[in-house]
């Protein structure tokens, strides 16, 4: 009998086997790049829960103690916002000058000092300059000089690198109920001193592993074939089509995408900062009941970094994020109008999903149209744009709280802005490279 059995006795690769080792494992071992994204997860983990997540618990311990308005304790927030717009291009040019490292070692060390700090507060003014100290430290050691180093060590999977390495603040969104636990119970004094003694064991040895470039320890982007010297392998083809920020700043889509990105900030610094006082005062719930319920923000938001990070590297990022715009808006909404727990649910699962898969997209957007060269000073100047996000949600919310007495007008307003944001990334079409 001629011809011959189909070969089926041979191994077969499994299809995802084979896909997560060209992720992960590219040249046979784990590539370092992703020891980085870990990294930053982690960094990111530890301010969220230290911090950005847990500062509407700490306005509710400090109006009751001081009786401070929630427009003073919304301006702190706002004001110390102002540093990014002032610092947002300096630290640009040091981060690209100097190394991702060097400057999260410094911010590192300021968060930490005005956390210790933070725990001997006894007036206003103190108050004002000691959460200034901490927003720059934690500007320094954070977000924006993290992504730097990720966009030069990642290409074909940046936007998933940049989800992955934000994994970490939805998760210490998760984990602030035992935050708001500690300052229910301990105060939140010895929470301020046991959170600076975190910031400086912990935060400071964890960033000296980050590096700014493949280059550095003579690996490629995206995990290549080792180079044989030292030099900068930031030479890609990537590399060779980046706008230097002078030429960014001349496009219209660098100046669309900070101005959605900025509306897009509105909400996310309304819910930051007011979504615990609003379940607080406007619902009667306790501080660590309404932070289990504001937690269902993080959930979703988690969620929605894993989706994000696959629908970025595969479809266009443009419409990815006018569409995470009108849920934002619609989420805003739900909160306005709506008391009830399957609806406040609603709310979560829309914000949080919104947030999460959005926000890869910002900075994979801006490295896709303008390339990783200069992304630290074209970041930098974006960032003094979309600050103006964070400082408007935080501020709208708490004044307009003192004047009426709840926060459904400010809610509408920041609905309205962000659901209008979706025109920017619509009309934010990727400009041609000048070589």
């Amino acid at each position: 009998m001629s011809g011959s059995l189909p070969p089926i006795e041979q191994p077969i690769e499994q299809p995802i086997q084979s896909r997560l080792n060209g992720l992960f494992r590219p040249n046979g071992s784990l590539f370092y790049g992703w020891w980085i994204v870990g990294i930053a997860s982690l960094i990111q983990f530890q301010g969220a829960i230290l911090w950005m997540h847990a500062y509407g618990a700490y306005t509710v311990l400090l109006q009751n103690e001081f009786g401070w308005s929630m427009a003073l304790l919304s301006g702190a927030f706002a004001l110390t916002r102002i540093e990014s717009v002032l610092l947002g291009p300096l630290q640009g040019w040091l981060v690209d000058h100097f190394g991702p490292r060097r400057i999260l070692t410094i911010g590192m060390g300021m968060f930490g000092v005005g956390f210790l700090c933070l725990s001997q507060v006894d007036s206003l003014p103190g108050f004002y300059l000691i959460v200034f100290l901490m927003s720059v430290g934690g500007s320094l050691g954070g977000f924006h000089t993290l992504m730097v180093s990720i966009v030069n060590w990642f290409d074909r999977h940046r936007t998933k690198a940049i989800a992955y390495a934000q994994i970490g603040f939805p998760i210490g969104g998760l984990s602030v109920p035992a935050v708001a636990y500690g300052l229910e119970h301990h105060g939140w004094r010895f929470m301020s001193l046991a959170s600076g003694a975190v910031v400086l064991l912990v935060g400071i040895p964890l960033v000296q592993f980050i590096r700014h470039r493949p280059g550095e320890i003579g690996e490629q982007v995206d995990g290549g074939l080792p180079v044989p010297n030292r030099m900068d392998s930031s030479q890609s083809t990537a590399t060779n089509q980046s706008l230097t920020w002078r030429q960014a700043v001349r496009t219209p889509a660098f100046w669309l995408i900070s101005f959605g990105h900025g509306l897009a900030m509105l909400a996310v610094s309304a819910v930051l900062v007011h979504l615990i006082p609003h379940l607080t005062f406007g619902l009667g719930l306790s501080i660590t009941t309404a932070s289990i319920l504001a937690s269902s923000v993080s959930v979703f938001h988690l969620v929605g970094l894993l989706v994000g990070g696959y629908l970025g590297d595969r479809f266009n990022k443009r419409w990815i994020c006018i569409l995470c715009m009108i849920c934002h808006g619609t989420a805003m909404l739900f909160l306005a109008y709506f008391e009830y727990l399957p609806l406040l649910i609603g709310f979560g699962v829309l914000h949080g999903l919104a947030w999460g898969i959005r926000g890869p997209q910002m900075v994979a957007i801006r490295a896709d149209y303008f390339g990783p060269h200069s992304f630290g000073r074209i970041m930098g100047i974006s960032s003094m744009i979309v600050m103006f996000g964070l400082i408007g949600g935080t501020m709208i919310c708490g004044i307009l709280y003192d004047l009426f007495g709840n926060y459904r007008l400010a809610f509408q307003m920041i609905a309205i802005c962000t659901i209008l944001g979706a025109l920017c990334f619509y009309l934010a079409r990727k400009p041609e490279f000048q070589h």
